[in-house]
């Protein structure tokens, strides 16, 4: 028996909608519904959180499939690389603005010999870290949109 099948003979045996499962589950009854028919899976996160509401040992819930198992925790590294990506996006554009910052900050000087003093590197640093964060964020972006589909 596939996993879908499973969610939805426990969900069933136990009279419970879509809806009413997604609410014990804090999921929209959409994502139910993709579970059901075998169109997306849970995390393992999830995946604790339904053997807690159905009462079942994890083993009893997934082992039913050996292919499950692997597609779950293959799942999982994914969401796990996507996390990352965001954090580092969101880490390279923060730092990109933060040299534009300094730089305005710290201004430019002339000191007495006429020599001007000014922190020019900033600048182009701040663009690599603005590019590479965007960069980093269409990678995110496409990966999140093709796991969708």
């Amino acid at each position: 028996m596939d996993f879908g099948s499973q969610i939805k003979k426990l969900r069933t045996s136990r009279k419970l909608t879509q809806e009413q499962l997604a609410q014990k589950l804090n999921v929209s009854r959409q994502t139910i519904s993709s579970w059901e028919n075998n169109r997306n899976l849970p995390d393992l996160e999830m995946v604790v959180m339904i053997a807690k509401t159905f009462q079942l040992s994890l083993d009893r819930l997934i082992l039913g499939d050996p292919t499950m198992t692997t597609k779950l925790m293959n799942d999982s590294s994914e969401v796990r690389k996507m996390r990352i990506n965001l954090y580092a996006t969101i880490i390279m554009i923060l730092t990109g603005i933060g040299c534009f910052l300094l730089s305005t900050m710290i201004g430019s000087t002339i000191d007495s010999n006429g020599v001007l003093h000014e922190p020019f590197f900033l600048i182009p640093i701040g663009y690599l870290f603005l590019l590479m964060g965007l960069i980093s964020g269409f990678i995110y972006l496409f990966r999140k949109l093709r796991k969708q589909s």
